[in-house]
């Protein structure tokens, strides 16, 4: 197979594989949580943690081959670790929309919870598909007009993903500071800790934008600037950040506020809206 430049270093053979195996580790532990407790919303952040992992894994293929680098490889680990954020933010969408739901809290929304969805994760898929068709271009470019139209688009994208999540964000915030000042009866009768898990959205959210802010900096400096000439910026600003979001959820699921995706959801909504009938009196 031809062999190419395209690493601006030498890839750490160990921080590819070690981050390859923890997020093997903590996908393995998704999947366990999400068959458990049936979050088949959650099934795009596991998809996610299988794009970390499969991308450092052929990171550290490509390592392996220093300085000789096959294309093939370098393909797939930069579309996984590029696209992998926004399958994360998919699922982060859908567990908003239920918390209204749960909460009886549509009129506390900016958004009606039928909508929320559906705006998110479509300005989502448009940022996925505009970042996928930008990287599939990039990886592949061999002159400096074709690099600039992958650089360019894969900027688009991460803008719109950037909009829609800070959107997103203040969303999140709105309803819930209206939560908590004019209180609905479900939110103050289900037992199931959602503010909490509001400022674990946050935290999470925080993860997210701020990769995704430097990943828009990277490449508005494009192939010459310094983030993408020296690795640990990629280490520090990605794949860390982004770990941390998998673990988090490891240890507070989405499954401790919200149970199941079919009728388990369906019969405990219908529950709490018997309860909430005075509220709508």
């Amino acid at each position: 197979m031809a062999k190419h430049n395209v690493y601006k270093y030498d890839p750490s053979k160990a921080a590819a594989m070690a981050f390859a195996i923890i997020f093997s580790i903590t996908s393995l532990i998704h999947l366990v949580q999400l068959a458990r407790k049936r979050t088949w919303y959650f099934i795009p952040f596991l998809i996610g943690g299988i794009f970390e992992t499969v991308g450092y894994g052929t990171r550290y293929y490509n390592a392996t081959q220093t300085p000789d680098w096959a294309l093939s490889p370098y393909i797939i680990q930069f579309l996984l670790l590029l696209l992998a954020p926004s399958l994360f933010a998919a699922s982060i969408y859908m567990i908003l929309g239920r918390i209204v739901r749960l909460l009886d809290g549509a009129s506390r929304s900016l958004v009606r919870p039928s909508w929320m969805t559906k705006i998110f994760v479509t300005g989502d898929v448009l940022s996925f598909f505009l970042q996928c068709g930008g990287g599939g271009i990039l990886a592949q470019a061999k002159t400096p007009k074709t690099t600039n139209l992958g650089n360019d688009i894969i900027i688009v994208g991460l803008l719109v993903q950037l909009v829609f999540f800070g959107f997103f964000i203040v969303v999140s915030i709105v309803f819930h500071r209206r939560m908590l000042a004019s209180p609905t009866n479900i939110s103050q009768t289900v037992t199931v800790p959602w503010s909490r898990y509001m400022m674990i959205m946050y935290t999470v959210s925080g993860l997210i934008m701020v990769r995704s802010i430097y990943r828009v900096i990277e490449y508005v400096q494009g192939p010459d600037g310094g983030l993408q000439a020296h690795e640990a910026y990629l280490y520090v600003f990605d794949s860390s950040l982004m770990l941390l979001c998998c673990l988090i959820f490891n240890v507070s699921h989405p499954s401790q506020i919200i149970v199941g995706g079919g009728k388990n959801y369906r019969k405990m909504s219908s529950d709490l809206e018997m309860l909430s009938a005075p509220d709508r009196n």
